[in-house]
């Protein structure tokens, strides 16, 4: 009796730890595959109490192709302005059909010698696709050891997720990438914004000291970076 229940316990123990190894894949992955077709954003319903991660759907009968199409990135960003470069992002808040689907892309424009500058995507891998010109890029990892590279059109270069990264325009003449991310809404963080164009401020006395710089100098870098 005592070793048919032994065996019993052996048995039970045996297909416990069958079920926890086959389940680790589901538990380890970022996100639950989806159990339907299509999620297309429902943005009216972000005007009530309900709030999800990621979009509510639409009711399939309000669906139409037009869900799914977006022609954003047909035109060049105005690349006019303090850095020279411009993104513009088709990602699940400019086409609904993207919820639930974990992809988005961006087409970004650099004047010459224009910059991108320093970032990070906190929720998504981005590889670069150069349509035109060529570009000098980078990312640095937690050890900080950057990994920099010249990119030239035709070429593809990854930045890995949620670490800082740039890309340079390295020509006298425009140039413009598309960025494909594994995430509807990848999120920008610009290090420079973040950190003197916060609202509330960053303390000064905390920037100066680590950055290593005068206070001053401090203030005067923040009245470039208004809070928006």
């Amino acid at each position: 009796m005592v070793n048919k229940l032994s065996t019993c316990l052996l048995a039970a123990c045996f297909a416990a730890a069958v079920l926890l190894v086959l389940a680790a894949p589901a538990v380890l992955a970022g996100d639950p595959d989806m159990l339907q077709d299509i999620c297309v954003a429902d943005y009216k319903s972000l005007q009530g109490p309900l709030r999800l991660n990621g979009f509510p759907c639409k009711r399939p009968e309000n669906v139409t192709a037009n869900d799914f199409f977006s022609n954003v990135l047909a035109t060049p960003g105005n690349t006019g302005n303090a850095v020279g470069s411009a993104v513009t992002s088709a990602n699940v808040e400019k086409l609904p059909g993207l919820n639930t689907l974990g992809v988005s892309v961006s087409r970004i424009d650099y004047a010459p010698w224009g910059v991108n500058p320093p970032h990070v995507h906190p929720r998504a891998t981005e590889v670069i696709f150069v349509l035109q010109g060529s570009l000098d890029v980078g990312f640095v990892t937690t050890a900080n050891r950057l990994y920099a590279s010249t990119v030239c059109a035709g070429e593809v270069f990854v930045f890995p997720r949620g670490l800082v990264h740039y890309q340079r325009n390295n020509g006298g003449g425009p140039a413009a990438v598309l960025s494909a991310f594994d995430s509807q809404l990848p999120g920008t963080q610009p290090v420079a914004e973040a950190l003197f164009g916060a609202s509330p401020p960053v303390p000064t006395d905390v920037l100066a000291r680590s950055f290593q710089i005068d206070g001053g100098l401090v203030e005067a870098i923040k009245s470039k970076f208004p809070p928006k």
